[in-house]
């Protein structure tokens, strides 16, 4: 693993960057893994992102947990209700209240510290902007701007070593995701996508996240290999 090149695989413990950690270790990266705990209501995620650290052989996964109460204003860190069974505000008519406040910003910058310190030449995300919800930090324009933010703001950046963010899944829709995961062999049932599980762990199959997921596997004929707190 010390002669592949490094590469910073961001993990947030759900289906989207399991999968982006697959084609990093397709690509023949020496794959190091970060966690970013914001105080997000479903810690199950955190946990979900060990264990796929852990099976998917990572050379070493991180979970950096930020100061409670560092961000807020989001569904996802307990100060709204998680919309259910509705689809939330979102593209034209505003960004849902499950969008976190500049997460992938924190995430990546502190993705390309770890990368400047070891000498890794990219980091990966799981961005996605075609089965989303419609934040502003998964779409192709955001990526570009942090890409100009590496070469104009980092040592590596200025003096030419360069840093590449990696987004192999952003232009994807879910299914597609799955069945790229599924060729890499990835397990998914490690994962979890539900902005709320109950108490069991179980997604609750009604939030945005469950029914992206759940319509993705039906789409491809394959069930989805986690528990759900509903029929589906």
């Amino acid at each position: 693993m010390n002669d592949k090149p490094k590469a910073i695989v961001l993990l947030s413990g759900g289906l989207d960057s399991a999968t982006a950690l697959a084609v990093a270790r397709a690509e023949e990266r020496a794959c190091y893994g970060l966690t970013l705990g914001y105080g997000q209501r479903c810690r199950a995620e955190i946990e979900a992102a060990r264990q796929v650290a852990a099976a998917m052989g990572t050379a070493e996964h991180r979970v950096i947990e930020l100061p409670p109460g560092s961000l807020g204003g989001s569904a996802l860190t307990g100060d709204f209700e998680v919309p259910k069974g509705e689809l939330p505000a979102g593209g034209p008519e505003g960004i849902p209240i499950t969008y976190v406040p500049a997460r992938n910003i924190l995430f990546l910058s502190y993705g390309l510290a770890w990368a400047e310190a070891i000498g890794a030449g990219e980091i990966f995300i799981g961005v996605n902007a075609v089965d989303y919800s419609g934040y502003p930090d998964c779409r192709p324009e955001f990526i570009e701007a942090y890409q100009k933010v590496i070469e104009v703001g980092t040592r590596a950046g200025v003096e030419g070593g360069g840093i590449r963010v990696r987004a192999p899944l952003i232009d994807l829709p879910k299914h597609e995701i799955i069945r790229r995961g599924l060729e890499l062999g990835v397990d998914y049932a490690l994962t979890v996508s539900c902005y709320e599980p109950d108490a069991g762990g179980r997604s609750c199959g009604r939030c945005e996240s469950c029914r992206l997921r759940l319509a993705a596997f039906a789409r491809l004929g394959v069930k989805d290999p986690i528990p759900y707190a509903i029929p589906v």
